[in-house]
This record gives C-alpha cells, sequence and structure tokens, in this order.
C-alpha cells in the first residue's frame, strides 16, 4: 500500500490511520476492522478478546523499566459516520476512502473520514506496536458508538483492570474533556392514508448548509434541513392546497441534516416556484455563515398516480414544522455549555408512514424523561406513535483527577501552554464505563479535527504529532 502522509512521526501512527480508512467501517459494518485488529494482536503475540458484536480488548505488558508503573486503559471507537456529498459516488460497505492532504490537513474526498474515531485506533496501534515506551496497556476497540454507544454498553469490564483511562474520542487538542451528556434516540412514525393525485407536482430541495456533529456543534446556530422543510411546507400550506408525495432528509439521527427533498402535487401550484424563491430570499438572511453555500431549487414533475391525503399531509408537516429542535436549554452552572438539545436527524416517506428520527441530549436525566413525554405528545397530536431507545448516561465532572492534572502538566510542559478543562454536549462512551468502573479515573482528549460527521471533515496532522508527544511523556511517567 502505498501510504500519502508523509514528514510527520512517528511514520506507524499514520500509516495505521491510513490502514483504517482503506477498510470500510461504518457503525453496524465493524467485522473487517476487528478482523484487522485480531490480526495485529496475532502477529505481535499479544493477549486478546474479541466479543459477539466485534469489540476487541488488547492488553500489552510494560515496556523494560516501567514494568512497576499502574496499568493504564486506552479507549476509542472503530465505526465512523459514513456522510457523503450528493454528487460522490461511493459504497460504504465496500470501499475505502480516497485520501487527500491539503494545507496539513489530511481529508477523505467527498466523504466524511473517520478521524472520528479512527486515529484513536491508531494511536492505539502504534503504542501496541512499540512506538512508544509505555506501562502495562489495555486498550478497548468498541462498535457501534456513532448509533448510541452500543458496544461500550454491551462489552464485559471484568476483562479490565487498570484503574485510569484515557479516551481518544475528543477533536480539540487544546481542551481537556471531564464530563459529557447523556442521550436517547425517538422514532417518531405517524401513518399515513393516500389518494390520487390530482394536478402538479413539484419537487422542493434545498442543499449547501454546513451540518456537523449534532452535540458538538449545535451550539453554533447551524441550520437543520429537515426542520427548514417543515417551515417552508408549513409556509405553502397556508396559500396552496396541495398532497405530500415523499419527503427525505438526513442520514444519521447524530448528524445536523445538510440536506432534504419534498415531493408535493396538487391543482394551482404553478406560482409555487415563486413562493419558495421568496421564501429562500429570507431564510438566506437568517443563516449563519457557514450556512453560506444554502441552496433551494424547485421544479414541477410529472404527477405520480397517489399522494398523501389533505389530513395525512397536515399531520406530518405538523410534526416536521412544530418539533423543537436545537439549543433546548443552556446550563445554569457552566457558562456557554449547551445543556439540553435535540436533532431532527431524519426524515423518511415508507409505504403507509413518515419516520422522523430524533437524538435528544442532556447531562440531566430529568431532561431527557421530559424529552420523551414531549415527543410523546407530539406523536399523540399528530396521530403517530414513537420509540425510545439507545439512551446512554453522561458523565458527571469530577472535583479531584490525577490523571486529568498529569495531562494538564505534560501538555504544559511541552508547550508552554494548559489546556482548558471542559464539560462538553455531546455524548461520550465515558459515561457508559464510568457506570461500569465507577473508580475509573479518565479524561477524553484528542488531536485537532473539524467538520466531524459530514464530508468536510479535516484531521489536523501536525496536532497528531503534539497529542502523540503528550501521551508519551504519560506513558514514560
Amino acid at each position: 500500500m502505498e501510504y500519502i502522509v508523509k514528514g510527520y512521526r512517528p511514520k506507524k501512527l499514520f500509516e495505521y490511520f491510513e490502514d483504517i480508512c482503506a477498510i470500510p467501517h461504518g457503525s453496524g459494518n465493524e467485522a473487517a476492522i476487528a478482523d484487522y485488529l485480531v490480526a495485529f494482536a496475532m502477529s505481535r503475540g499479544l493477549e486478546y478478546h474479541r466479543d459477539r458484536v466485534n469489540n476487541v480488548f488488547i492488553k500489552a505488558p510494560a515496556t523494560q523499566g516501567l514494568e512497576d508503573r499502574p496499568a493504564i486503559l486506552l479507549q476509542g471507537h472503530t465505526d465512523m459516520v459514513c456522510e457523503k456529498n450528493n454528487d460522490t459516488v461511493h459504497d460504504f460497505l465496500r470501499d475505502g476512502l480516497s485520501l487527500f492532504v491539503e494545507d496539513g490537513w489530511l481529508g477523505a474526498k467527498g466523504t466524511t473520514l473517520g478521524g472520528d474515531d479512527g486515529i484513536a485506533v491508531a494511536m492505539m496501534l502504534a503504542i501496541l506496536g512499540g512506538e512508544m515506551p509505555h506501562p502495562a496497556v489495555e486498550c478497548l476497540f468498541t462498535v457501534e458508538e456513532e448509533v448510541g454507544l452500543l458496544g461500550a454498553e454491551s462489552f464485559d469490564y471484568s476483562l479490565v483492570s487498570a484503574t485510569r483511562m484515557i479516551n481518544m474520542d475528543s477533536e480539540d487538542e487544546s481542551y481537556v474533556t471531564a464530563g459529557c451528556a447523556g442521550g436517547l434516540r425517538t422514532d417518531l412514525t405517524i401513518p399515513v392514508c393516500y389518494e390520487d393525485a390530482k394536478g402538479t407536482a413539484v419537487e422542493i430541495r434545498l442543499g449547501g448548509l454546513a451540518g456537523g456533529h449534532s452535540g458538538g456543534d449545535v451550539h453554533l446556530g447551524r441550520a437543520n434541513a429537515n426542520k427548514m422543510m417543515g417551515r417552508m411546507l408549513l409556509a405553502l400550506s397556508k396559500e396552496f392546497e396541495f398532497g405530500l408525495c415523499s419527503i427525505e432528509g438526513g442520514s444519521k439521527d447524530n448528524a445536523i441534516p445538510r440536506e432534504c427533498t419534498a415531493v408535493v402535487c396538487g391543482k394551482g401550484l404553478m406560482t409555487m416556484p415563486a413562493k419558495v424563491a421568496k421564501l429562500t430570499n429570507e431564510i438566506k438572511a437568517e443563516l449563519c455563515a457557514a450556512d453560506a453555500g444554502f441552496f433551494m431549487q424547485c421544479r414541477t414533475l410529472k404527477a405520480p398516480e397517489t399522494c398523501m391525503d389533505q389530513d395525512s399531509t397536515a399531520r406530518v408537516i405538523c410534526a416536521m414544522g412544530t418539533v423543537a429542535n436545537g439549543v433546548l436549554a443552556m446550563s445554569n452552572n457552566i457558562e456557554g455549555l449547551v445543556e439540553y438539545s435535540r436533532n431532527l436527524g431524519i426524515v423518511r416517506t415508507e409505504q403507509g408512514s413518515v419516520h422522523l428520527t430524533l437524538s435528544s441530549r442532556s447531562a440531566i436525566e430529568s431532561q431527557l424523561d421530559a424529552s420523551i413525554d414531549d415527543l410523546d405528545a407530539l406523536a399523540s397530536l399528530c396521530g403517530g406513535s414513537t420509540r425510545h431507545h439507545s439512551r446512554y448516561p453522561g458523565w458527571s465532572y469530577a472535583v479531584e483527577s490525577p490523571l486529568r492534572d498529569q495531562y494538564l502538566a505534560a501538555y504544559t510542559e511541552l508547550f508552554g501552554k494548559t489546556p482548558e478543562v471542559s464539560v462538553i454536549h455531546a455524548g461520550l462512551e465515558c459515561g457508559i464505563i464510568r457506570s461500569k468502573l465507577p473508580e475509573m479515573d479518565m479524561i477524553s482528549v484528542g488531536p485537532n479535527m473539524r467538520g466531524i460527521h459530514s464530508p468536510a471533515e479535516r484531521l489536523d496532522l501536525a496536532s497528531c504529532e503534539r497529542f502523540w508527544q503528550v501521551i508519551a511523556k504519560i506513558m514514560a511517567q
């Protein structure tokens, strides 16, 4: 394999990362990367455990001179969010990523990169492979983090002996994460009835939005394509009588949707494109700079044989247009921290129903309970039903953390500045691991990334080098 990342150290770290990028490893498709990890462990005679869901746990003894130091657990997830641009031809089940380096940043052409959390996997492999001296290390590679932290929930933690843990699933080297939100997924299903379509069909397509992580980027004011379409259809329903034929938007509940397409059908819709253009100009004036690429396209189509009846159309539009989305509450205790949010991540039309998938996040369990009640009530009003699942706990801030202090001191000594300690609104596997191992001293750290969960995802190569140096310093102490 010819590697494209050159001139950065350690060389093997970046080679392992490129190896990972060549293996399809979207959520639920981690068997091949688990095979790779097991082969790695076997080739080096390392103790390993692979469970039925493809979590992999690998242990390495201390290198010479560090045998008396306490063991440390390193942890990251093997799955990635699979997002691509509409004009990109890529099969995430079969194709490796097409990588490029630009101005010191690594990206993938037209798709997500999977630096979240492939860089953690590569980091652990480089350590297990002997690229730095270390005490006894235990490396936990979990699956399906991006769809509900499922691997972390199902792992057998009796295998772990370490009492310190570095989670490598953070995206800014200037921060040490010391707490995170919990969350849950909700599937809201609205049954619909169909009638014969009459008149003209109009397709409304919006896109060009920045998207991003529904937890880490929710405070940035980026528009949600599904909510925007709900708003558009609500406004149009006041002037036009139409039935909804289909609506499709977003692909991941934990990614802010960037595109949404709806097809409507009815009589007297010839002036609808002009109304859409007017609404588009109004919306453009409201958007943040990151959403400058926003566009709205409207065209007439041949009418299908059927469309949803008026009642069904109204119920779907009501749900999409009125469901609370984005930041719902800020923390009263930590300035600038989002405490409670929701993301309308996916909208899909199936025969006989429209499905909405939402992600709710909060560090406070009672707010997640309230989100369940809120969405149940909305579903009832819209003649639908809900299924709540994949709930996971938050990770509360620990006043005392020797590992956190050690990391801060190491970074400061190396680079002359001290990272900030933060609590984040995104979910991390740390919450589940802390619930299973309550005495574990843990932090979450990582190199600089931007645009995660979107095709704009980039990994800062120089930051990876610095991150490696900090971890090496901690390991040597």
